[in-house]
């Protein structure tokens, strides 16, 4: 009975399969048909290739110098690729009405009359990719409103002018980059009101177009390349409130970030490489609070400094590749809930302390490979979550450490790890307690040497056991010391000096006395009035007295003398040197008596009186 249903159903099966074959020969005869008739129908021109299937003409590779006569009225792709052809005059396509996708790439276009494209109403992609344009012209894209892509990448265009994009209200992709742009004009984005996507490039603008830019209040992508940037001015985005990615890349100059370079923006991802960037942006970061993923790789950047990331909430990816990291701090990504990928790759670290995470429970992609990584207690935690972590492929390799250079410490058994991962704890050589008396105004230097395996990191408690800055009067040198100028009473206490390693801690106390000055010698009532430096203490004489004054008074009088007494000599002997001089001077002179006399009468013969000078 099984045997026949075996039977039967095997019949039955190869009557369906040759009738399938019947189906399928059927079509294919039918769209043969289909294409012969639609061939001769069809026109195409000779040096082209048309396909009615697809409803394309092919025009490529023909070293075409124009655009061919008699294209098929009905074709809606129209490949122009990789001929020579120089020029689109007015109205080049308007029996085309139906074309969808016209490509024009890798020509030797270096004009584009007005409204060259008019007639293709019904166009959604233009290419003109790998030209020599060097501006295009107000109108040339006129009659296009359905185009949503546009490439004019790899061209020679210098400027935009205003109004250029004016006819392409539904364009929603517009890349341009590669070429030498040195001008925008404030309106020339204007009418583009669906753009999403924009690349700009031009190694010649030394600033962003924020004018420009302001028109495109719908955008969602910008990329910059290439541009001669030194600094990200304040408000350089202002008005792109809908903006989610910025990239921006190549720009060889750009240093620095002002503190609101990115105001007014919410983006989610966030990409600035290939610059001169030597710090992480802080300041122009932490509003970003939607932030995703953020991309500062190949930037000369040293430190990712403790508790500065923190606002960053939501961020998910943090790629710093190719840089010159030397240290990642110890509560660098606290706060980082959801930092899921981490890609430090091709820099200079020695470790990644786990100290350095909010929580590793989060982490699932570490790059961590091309760094002299020394192999010691700090990396045991990578060890642990090993199973749950993606490396890339690369795994890290021991290079600092003398006795495992060049060992994949991931690949070792469990039994073999602690001879490996080992530190030695903090240790600070002189453990004797440093007492010091001294008189206020003196300088106080306290020493503290440490030694452990990882070198220990070496700072300093006030007596309030608040951390010592590397900065002001009393502050923490890098050698490990700390130094207190022109003590005042107000310093005494009692310092400690910790050193820290991870493997422990070690501290040490130093205590300082600072005596003030007596009240006699703080208000003396002979000198009242003067003023005396710190460092002068209760035991030393002031630095000025009357004896010295007397001094410095004879000696300036003496000099104003000598000076005036130059003065003299100069004028004599300039004087004897004009010639005939007289000697003397005889001067006339009318007494007032005399004077008063001659009043009363007017002819009195008034006396005159004279009297002789010598002159030197």
């Amino acid at each position: 009975m099984s045997l026949s249903l075996m039977q039967a159903d095997l019949q039955m099966f190869e009557k369906i399969a040759v009738h399938g074959w019947l189906c399928w020969g059927a079509l294919y005869l039918l769209a043969a048909g289909v294409s012969l008739t639609s061939e001769t129908r069809w026109p195409c021109p000779q040096p082209c290739r048309c396909n009615t299937v697809l409803l394309e003409a092919n025009c490529s590779h023909r070293q075409l110098i124009t655009v061919p006569d008699g294209l098929p009225k009905d074709a809606k792709l129209l490949n122009l690729t990789n001929n020579k052809i120089k020029a689109l005059a007015q109205q080049q396509f308007q029996l085309l009405t139906h074309i969808l996708h016209l490509d024009l790439s890798d020509n030797d276009l270096v004009l584009i009359e007005v409204e060259a494209f008019l007639g293709l109403q019904n166009l959604l992609t233009l290419h003109l990719a790998r030209n020599h344009l060097k501006f295009i012209p107000v109108g040339a894209f006129a009659g296009l409103p359905k185009l949503k892509i546009l490439d004019i990448s790899s061209n020679d265009i210098l400027v935009f002018l205003d109004f250029t994009f004016r006819d392409l209200p539904a364009l929603q992709f517009l890349t341009a980059a590669d070429n030498d742009v040195v001008f925008i004009s404030s309106q020339a984005f204007s009418g583009l009101a669906s753009l999403q996507e924009l690349h700009l490039d031009g190694c010649n603008l030394t600033a962003v177009p924020t004018e420009a830019l302001t028109q495109l209040g719908g955008l969602r992508s910008l990329y910059l390349y290439r541009l001669g940037l030194t600094t990200l001015l304040n408000y350089s985005f202002r008005h792109l409130e809908r903006l989610k990615e910025l990239v921006i890349s190549d720009c060889p100059w750009l240093e620095t970030l002002s503190g609101r370079s990115l105001f007014g923006l919410n983006l989610t991802s966030l990409t600035i490489q290939h610059a001169n960037l030597s710090a992480v942006p802080y300041i122009p970061l932490h509003h970003l609070v939607y932030l995703v993923f953020l991309d500062l790789s190949f930037n000369p950047i040293t430190y990712i400094h403790g508790n500065q990331l923190g606002d960053l909430l939501r961020l998910r990816e943090l790629h710093l590749v190719g840089g010159s990291l030397l240290r990642i701090e110890i509560g660098a990504f606290r706060g980082l809930l959801y930092l899921s990928v981490l890609n430090v790759s091709r820099n200079l670290l020695t470790t990644l302390e786990r100290e350095a995470f909010q929580s590793v429970g989060t982490l699932r992609n570490l790059g961590l490979d091309n760094n002299p990584l020394a192999c010691d207690c700090r990396l045991l935690w990578l060890v642990q979550i090993r199973p749950n972590l993606d490396l890339g492929g690369n795994s890290p390799i021991c290079t600092a450490s003398v006795h495992f250079h060049g060992l994949n410490f991931l690949d070792l058994g469990e039994d073999e790890l602690p001879g490996v991962l080992t530190c030695r704890p903090a240790r600070i050589l002189t453990m004797k307690r440093q007492e010091v008396r001294v008189d206020q105004g003196h300088t106080v230097v306290f020493h503290c040497n440490a030694e452990g395996d990882p070198v220990p990191s070496v700072y300093w408690l006030n007596p309030q056991l608040k951390p010592v800055s590397s900065t002001g009067r009393i502050w923490a040198l890098s050698n490990g010391s700390l130094e207190i100028r022109f003590a005042q009473p107000q310093d005494s206490g009692t310092y400690h000096c910790v050193a820290s390693n991870a493997a422990g801690n070690s501290s040490l106390p130093a205590s300082l006395q600072v005596r003030a000055f007596p009240k006699s010698f703080r208000h003396p009532s002979h000198l009242k009035g003067w003023f005396f430096p710190s460092g002068v203490n209760g035991n030393q004489k002031p630095p000025i007295d009357l004896k010295t004054l007397l001094i410095a008074v004879t000696i300036g009088l003496m000099s104003f003398f000598s000076s005036v007494s130059v003065c003299f000599i100069f004028m004599f002997f300039w004087s004897k040197s004009k010639g005939q001089i007289k000697h003397t001077a005889t001067i006339a002179y009318v007494p007032r008596r005399a004077m008063s006399s001659s009043k009363g009468g007017a002819g009195n013969h008034t006396e005159t009186s004279r009297f002789t000078m010598k002159l030197i």
